[in-house]
């Protein structure tokens, strides 16, 4: 017989997640908050309905910090069902720009449908028209330290 897992025996893993609802995009949020990427890592793909951004996000969910120093890690940010894109306050020719996050919402309108909308620091956004709220966020490499080698502050 085996015995049960135990928390102690877990390891840190890749983040794998999905927002179908609006709390779960709280938390897909609050793990992006921070994050940066510029105007040549988001790709609209209209024929596939499909926006995506390769983040460099701050890993907020770890707890390790004290012991190896604050950490990003490149992450896949994918809404599916998108029908339009718009943004505000980006020069989308410049494709060096960095933007940072700040956060993402849903908009919702009666039907189901409505926005998804990445607020972005320097009145910056990105609103995506959806059929549905349907979100993922996807770690696709291993943790770096962060040049700064510290966590971002908002003076809280």
């Amino acid at each position: 017989m085996t015995d049960d897992a135990r928390f102690e025996d877990g390891r840190e893993a890749p983040l794998n997640l999905g927002a179908l609802d609006d709390e779960d995009l709280k938390v897909i949020s609050s793990l992006v908050q921070d994050g940066v990427f510029t105007v040549a890592d988001m790709t609209w793909r209209a024929a596939e309905h499909r926006l995506a951004f390769l983040i460099n996000r701050f890993r907020w969910e770890d707890e390790g910090r004290t012991r190896h120093g604050a950490e990003r890690v490149r992450s896949l940010l994918v809404i599916d069902t998108v029908q339009g894109v718009a943004s505000q306050g980006i020069d989308r020719k410049e494709k060096g720009m960095i933007l940072s996050v700040l956060s993402v919402t849903f908009e919702p309108d009666a039907d189901g449908a409505g926005h998804v909308v990445l607020t972005l620091a320097g009145d910056g956004v990105i609103r995506a028209r959806v059929e549905a709220l349907d979100v993922a966020l996807r770690d696709v490499t291993r943790p770096y330290k962060a040049l700064s080698g510290k966590a971002p502050d908002h003076g809280t």
